[in-house]
């Protein structure tokens, strides 16, 4: 861990306090700089935007703890779905507290901060794939990323009203959310099997097929790539 990540890291853990209350607010990261003891100059080095760094630093930290469950956990004899399903509720659980994702869904919800918010659920999409070993390397690729943001999305949503024991009614509207992937898939492959839409493939949609996802670090929140061959 690099200095800036661990000075990042002792503001976070004492930002965590602060923001039930306070929100992910400039009023919490005066607080964690004072409660850590960084200087306040340091600080702003590390989190140029204060508490906005601080809400993005909370969701990445709970992607690494999803993606530490999702390698000790053995889905060998999962159907796919459940095993998308079984990646989305442990994300979920990574979460330690519900009030402090309650409030970042707030701050993401302004206008201004759409996007951050926007960027960080398709990384957590992003890298559900990538650990169940997604391998599309065409327009597939943003459309299984596009659609478990709907689901990710909407199940986050739901488990945050959710008060039934053991979240049992969150993870039964995830399992319905998912069902109703599965269906679309399968209506995509009886197209692709239909010579109609196959033709369209190869003719006025073909342009579909030169579509690439990103092929550099850091980049999954990025727009594709161009393939001119073919």
């Amino acid at each position: 861990m690099s200095d800036s990540d661990d000075v990042k890291t002792r503001l976070l853990e004492a930002a965590k306090t602060h923001v039930p209350f306070d929100g992910w607010s400039e009023t919490t990261f005066r607080a964690a700089v004072q409660e850590a003891e960084v200087e306040p100059g340091l600080a702003k080095a590390v989190c140029p935007r204060g508490a906005i760094d601080l809400a993005l630093a909370y969701h990445e930290q709970g992607d690494m703890e999803m993606i530490r469950r999702i390698e000790e956990t053995d889905m060998s004899e999962m159907r796919f779905r459940d095993k998308v399903a079984t990646a989305v509720k442990l994300r979920l659980e990574a979460a330690e507290d519900k009030e402090l994702v309650r409030r970042g869904m707030t701050l993401f919800s302004l206008p201004h901060h759409a996007m951050d918010g926007a960027q960080a659920l398709w990384r957590t999409c992003d890298r559900i794939w990538t650990a169940l070993g997604d391998s599309s390397d065409d327009v597939n690729w943003y459309t299984k990323r596009a659609t478990l943001s709907g689901v990710y999305g909407s199940t986050v949503l739901y488990w945050l009203g959710d008060d039934s024991e053991g979240q049992e009614r969150t993870w039964e509207f995830l399992d319905r959310r998912i069902g109703d992937v599965m269906q679309f898939e399968k209506v995509k492959a009886q197209a692709a099997d239909n010579r109609f839409v196959s033709g369209l493939m190869k003719g006025p949609l073909s342009f579909l097929n030169k579509i690439k996802p990103p092929n550099g670090p850091g980049q999954t929140g990025m727009p594709g790539r161009w393939s001119g061959s073919g």
